[in-house]
């Protein structure tokens, strides 16, 4: 019986030991500024607090890409270029052709198409073909189409500095993955949990097994719609989500720089 106890001891000493060395690992280079177009300070934010991923919503209309969560909510001023492309090339001409001024720190920019997936994707191209030097895989911002993408038998015929947001229930192909730069799912899928206590440890075993698979692949996952709060980070860096989906910018900032470790 004592060996039993030491051994459950070991074990449990073991367990948080991993859990901490996962959290430790974690920086806002994981953080991922969910619908950041809808913050005041949109992309200014994110940038600050030097998140690794921000995402923005676009339409097309007569040519121009908007930037809105809902075509009623689109504003003459609030286009792509003005609020994602320009900031972006101005700090890219700052530091260098990169993004941060750590050359090392890359952004993803996950670019969520609302309108027809054919059109919107043409006129995106279109608009960051001129600055793909920056673009990856030869720059620092990885440009994640999410939304209404073309059918994966399509990935090859875009450029290279186009990559996509994939499902982790998809079949791909080898050929098909090497486009994809990006696994996502709602956590409605998987639980609903409200991010107060523990999450149930059935929920925990089937988000663990869907991560698993997508790090075989070699692929990065985010899980949208997860509860904002310390305790649901805390848990989503235990479990290896890759990306910390919040709409809180400035806390998460502040929590990833000065949480105990």
């Amino acid at each position: 019986m004592k060996l039993t106890s030491t051994f459950l001891i070991s074990i449990l000493a073991f367990m948080q030991c991993v859990t901490a060395q996962n959290i430790k690992a974690y920086t806002t280079a994981q953080a991922h500024s969910h619908n950041d177009y809808e913050r005041q300070g949109a992309f200014k934010d994110a940038y600050e607090q030097q998140f690794g991923s921000l995402e923005a919503d676009v339409f097309l209309i007569n040519d121009t890409l908007f930037v809105a969560h809902n075509q009623s909510d689109i504003k003459r001023d609030r286009t792509f270029t003005k609020l994602y492309l320009e900031p972006i090339l101005a700090e890219t001409s700052k530091n260098n052709g990169s993004i941060y001024p750590q050359k090392d720190l890359p952004m993803q920019l996950l670019i969520d198409l609302k309108t027809s997936g054919e059109e919107t994707l043409a006129a995106l191209v279109k608009v960051l073909e001129p600055h793909q030097n920056v673009l990856a895989p030869a720059g620092t911002i990885k440009v994640v189409v999410s939304g209404n993408v073309p059918d994966p038998s399509l990935f090859d015929k875009y450029p290279s500095f186009i990559y996509f947001d994939g499902r982790p229930e998809n079949t791909y192909t080898p050929e098909q993955l090497a486009h994809i730069g990006l696994i996502s799912q709602a956590f409605q899928k998987y639980s609903r949990w409200n991010g107060e206590g523990q999450l149930p440890e059935k929920e925990k075993k089937t988000l663990l097994k869907m991560i698993n698979q997508v790090h075989d692949q070699g692929k990065k996952v985010r899980i949208w719609a997860t509860p904002d709060n310390i305790n649901s980070w805390k848990t989503m860096m235990a479990l290896g989500v890759d990306y910390l989906n919040t709409d809180k910018v400035r806390e998460l900032g502040d929590y990833l720089r000065t949480a105990p470790r």
